[in-house]
């Protein structure tokens, strides 16, 4: 690679003018999609420069209160909520939001209202803050449907209705990885130019992997397919080599690996949480649909993640049963 002629580059494909590109191919489009998603790229870059600036700003730390899954809010968790609420609601092109942190879905007032619900964790992974590990911001879109005025039933869509997906991982460098249901690209915050530039083209997972992704400190309390399948990984029969274990604890840095690299992430239920922990409309069905487009598979062991049946009635309780992101096989993770 040409480090030097590739610094000197002036024809830069930015997330926005890549959204732009993407517009362009439905003419009947009014660029809603596209004011929405650079609200939230604004939104990406605020929240990636508090977290950089973490330990100085004496932003780390609790902020005393809990969220609706009964966790402790960390400062960031508050304030990464409070900049995505007030990126969405001024895109002027937003009707119903749900935020994890928040236990109500919160309604747009009429004079600022649009078309599209967004789904959305603003802070995953937050217990990693103080000790530097990746973490990041997870995404929906969905549009409302015709006729409809804006309410919680129009956000609880199944994975299969979502319209545009995305993550923003805070780590080492800033990355967005973004679907809008044509492939999934992959975008690098160049902190000089103050702007998101693409740097992985239509990612595609690679058919087989080496890496399987889970909590191995629950395993006593999984149940026995699950057990055999972590077993199989790590002691395979049929003389091949095993697989190597890498689990972080962010979902969005787990995620964004298995993408890059192939394998398996999964966080089954168990004796203690046996529907899971992972919540299914902001962070299973948005990160489904990156899998799903990238050539991936997401299953709950028995079923396709985003099939219709999973859908939940309350927004405070979605979780699930196993999400699966993309197998060693084209048949290991159904389990």
């Amino acid at each position: 690679m040409d480090h030097a002629a590739d610094a000197m580059r002036t024809d830069l494909m930015t997330i926005t003018r890549h959204v732009l590109n993407e517009q362009s191919k439905f003419p009947e489009a009014r660029g809603d999609l596209t004011i929405l998603l650079n609200n939230i790229v604004l939104g990406c870059k605020f929240v990636c420069s508090s977290v950089s600036k973490a330990g100085l700003a004496k932003l780390i730390g609790l902020a005393g209160e809990t969220n609706v899954q009964g966790e402790e809010q960390k400062k960031l968790d508050v304030l990464s909520n409070d900049v995505f609420i007030n990126a969405l609601v001024s895109s002027g092109r937003t009707n119903v939001l749900v935020s994890e942190e928040n236990e109500d879905a919160i309604f747009v007032e009429p004079s600022k209202r649009g078309r599209y619900c967004v789904v959305f964790d603003p802070l995953d992974g937050s217990s990693n803050i103080d000790c530097g590990v990746s973490i990041g911001t997870i995404f929906g879109i969905y549009m409302l449907k015709e006729g409809a005025s804006g309410t919680v039933e129009d956000v609880l869509q199944p994975g299969t209705a979502m319209l545009a997906a995305g993550y923003c991982m805070y780590g080492s460098s800033c990355t967005l990885v973004l679907s809008t249901g044509a492939g999934v690209n992959g975008f690098t915050l160049d902190p000089s130019l103050g702007e998101f530039i693409l740097t992985h083209p239509d990612i595609k997972i690679p058919k087989k992997g080496k890496i399987y992704s889970v909590n191995e400190g629950n395993a006593k309390h999984w149940d026995g397919p699950t057990t055999k399948y972590v077993e199989n990984a790590k002691f395979p029969k049929d003389g091949s080599s095993p697989k190597s274990l890498r689990y972080i604890g962010s979902m969005v840095a787990d995620v964004h690996r298995t993408l890059l690299y192939g394998g398996i992430f999964m966080y089954p239920g168990d004796k203690k949480s046996p529907k899971g922990k992972l919540r299914v409309l902001y962070e299973v069905f948005p990160m489904s649909f990156l899998v799903e487009q990238a050539g991936g598979q997401s299953f709950t062991g028995k079923q396709r993640v985003s099939a219709p049946t999973l859908l939940l009635i309350r927004v405070s309780k979605f979780c699930q049963l196993l999400n699966c992101l993309q197998s060693f096989s084209q048949h290991s993770c159904q389990l």
